[in-house]
């Protein structure tokens, strides 16, 4: 854990994304990133230079037979308040919208549903577990799917619910953070989605692995884009009007 924490503390101070007195609310789906991440902030509160307080909220997205009782013991372990969210979202998803394509409709109401309860709960942070690949992956996303040149930022401030999205995981690989579960025993709730294993971001994150075949750097080299600002070179027709003049 001794890496993990290291580039966690690297984004908490690189963003300023903790506070003292902060009341961060982990959105803990039970899959690796978010329990892992569960995990590493509350080692991490014990020596941090700020005082925060972390708890736990599942989204209970209401498919049946999801046991959530390994991540009520864990959080129990941890001495970390657990709160389970009951709603009707894959209802919604599945049986009344039939969602070709479902998972940006299903994080929407997810997103909606944590943020409000994080609030009601006393929380002014909520944090999630994207790492470094979610990171690339959603620019290539955006890029090939939506036209934009995007990706999710490591703080975000949501205006009209006055709350704030972190990611300290955003310096961490995937690889890391599947060694380090193995390692330190982190419960893994399975993810009951029937589109899990077949959506649009698991193609790219397999077109990512073809990629590093021939490009080996590819993974550091989009991050390294990702945060290379003084080089963002693109068709601004305004500017670009302007060079030739008359």
């Amino acid at each position: 854990m001794k890496q993990i924490l290291g580039k966690l503390r690297r984004a908490v101070q690189d963003f300023n994304m903790i506070q003292d007195g902060d009341k961060i609310a982990v959105g803990l789906s039970g899959g690796k990133d978010s329990t892992l991440l569960l995990y590493a902030l509350s080692l991490y509160s014990k020596f941090s230079p700020e005082k925060f307080e972390v708890c736990a909220i599942t989204i209970n997205l209401g498919f049946k037979k999801v046991d959530y009782t390994p991540l009520k013991e864990f959080c129990s372990k941890l001495n970390v308040e657990y709160n389970i969210i009951d709603t009707n979202i894959s209802e919604i998803v599945f049986d009344i919208r039939k969602e070709k394509n479902p998972c940006s409709l299903c994080a929407n109401l997810r997103r909606g549903a944590l943020n409000n309860n994080a609030k009601a709960l006393g929380c002014n942070k909520v944090a999630l577990g994207h790492h470094s690949n979610d990171a690339e992956e959603t620019l290539l996303m955006s890029l090939l799917y939506e036209g934009r040149i995007s990706t999710f930022s490591p703080v975000t401030h949501l205006e009209r619910k006055d709350i704030y999205v972190i990611r300290p995981f955003v310096y961490i690989r995937e690889k890391d953070i599947i060694g380090a579960c193995r390692k330190n025993n982190i419960p893994i709730v399975k993810n009951p989605c029937p589109a899990n294993g077949y959506t649009s971001r698991q193609y790219i994150k397999e077109l990512i692995k073809k990629i590093k075949k021939d490009v080996p750097d590819a993974e550091s080299n989009i991050l390294g884009a990702i945060m290379n600002t003084d080089e963002l070179n693109i068709w601004d027709k305004e500017q670009i009007s302007k060079i030739c003049k008359k």
